[in-house]
């Protein structure tokens, strides 16, 4: 991999990776673009205990462009995008309209092929790799800015989910806080360890389903399973075998191994609802350990938490989404229309060719 950092017109880090050691990335970006302002801040809820990020600036983004207008497209001859260059493997970029920005974080958006009518599950096994790499690299230099407690690498698919960008891209956001979510796993990994006299509680989680009928793809360093309380009507979870706390923790044997197994997954997420259907709309959510400190968790260290990436779909059935409604958003209990168990089989049965 080959790693490449620039600034576009207005100041904005991009980061070229490239597959070829002897690519040279010398496009300079020819927008007359003024700096960016935004609004960012962070605001905590005394009730819940939690942080909102508010960002009004974001009202103004870039909505459903056509497709010779992509910003995320290469650049080509006058029509310039936010990718200076005529061609790329991966490419980052500070996000123009960020949700978090300053002392408040940063965001980030991952290119994962300069096809604009291609998706992760239509990558090969070595642009598959060139992402891992890339988020990895990502997580590192982030994890070092001094606003930054937990990196967060994710994907949204699907104009159901609110994609308003249609090119194949993820996203990357550094919060200056440790999520609600991954706090609350942290909570229940420490009351599990006191109770047990020490056992980790994602180590027990992972004996268990690998004992189960969930398991969808199982190889020789990840395991992915539909979980036995999932949320969503098809839920996946991805675990390295060996415990790590985030991606700068696999090995080479894991990060080999990872493209097979991701890929297979999408592709298999795209046939859950049968041929003629529109592609699968999903999330795909890398959770990985706090950079900051732990102290507040009860004896609970980073190595401790376990890397895992969680993918689910809103769509329950074809034609129909899974809507988060008055008990979901009201009282954040969820109520599944699909079985675990279910879910599961039918993942399995739609194995890609």
């Amino acid at each position: 991999m080959k790693k490449t950092s620039t600034r576009l017109a207005d100041g904005r880090e991009l980061i070229y990776y490239d597959l070829a050691d002897d690519t040279v990335r010398d496009a300079v970006d020819r927008r007359p673009l003024d700096a960016t302002v935004t609004t960012s801040e962070v605001r905590h809820d005394v009730l819940l205990g939690d942080s909102v990020a508010v960002a009004s600036h974001r009202q103004g983004r870039t909505y459903h462009p056509p497709a010779d207008e992509c910003p995320l497209c290469p650049s080509e001859g006058e029509r310039l995008s936010e990718i200076p260059d005529a061609s790329y493997d991966v490419v980052v970029f500070e996000n123009r309209f960020p949700s978090l920005a300053g002392d408040s974080g940063r965001c980030e958006v991952v290119c994962f092929t300069s096809d604009h009518r291609s998706s992760f599950a239509g990558l090969t096994g070595r642009q598959a790799r060139l992402v891992l790499d890339a988020w990895t690299d990502r997580t590192s230099e982030l994890s070092h800015l001094p606003s930054v407690e937990q990196v967060f690498c994710f994907e949204n698919r699907g104009a159901e989910i609110g994609v308003t960008l249609q090119h194949p891209h993820g996203q990357i956001y550094a919060y200056p806080f440790t999520t609600p979510r991954t706090a609350l796993m942290l909570r229940q990994v420490a009351a599990h360890k006191q109770a047990t006299d020490g056992e980790n509680l994602f180590d027990a989680v992972l004996e268990r389903e690998l004992a189960d009928e969930r398991i969808v793809l199982a190889g020789e360093h990840w395991v992915a399973f539909v979980p036995y309380a999932a949320h969503w009507p098809y839920e996946v979870h991805l675990y390295p075998r060996r415990r790590v706390p985030d991606l700068l923790g696999l090995d080479e044997a894991a990060r080999t191994e990872f493209p097979r197994i991701y890929l297979e997954l999408l592709r298999r997420f795209d046939r859950i609802f049968g041929e003629g259907e529109p592609p699968t709309p999903y999330i795909a959510a890398w959770h990985q350990a706090p950079f900051g400190t732990l102290e507040e968790f009860d004896g609970v260290t980073r190595d401790d938490f376990a890397l895992h990436l969680e993918l689910f779909t809103i769509r329950r059935t074809p034609g129909k989404l899974k809507v988060l409604a008055g008990s979901e958003s009201g009282m954040n209990v969820f109520i599944n229309d699909v079985s675990p168990e279910r879910a599961a089989q039918r993942l399995r049965e739609v194995a890609s060719s």
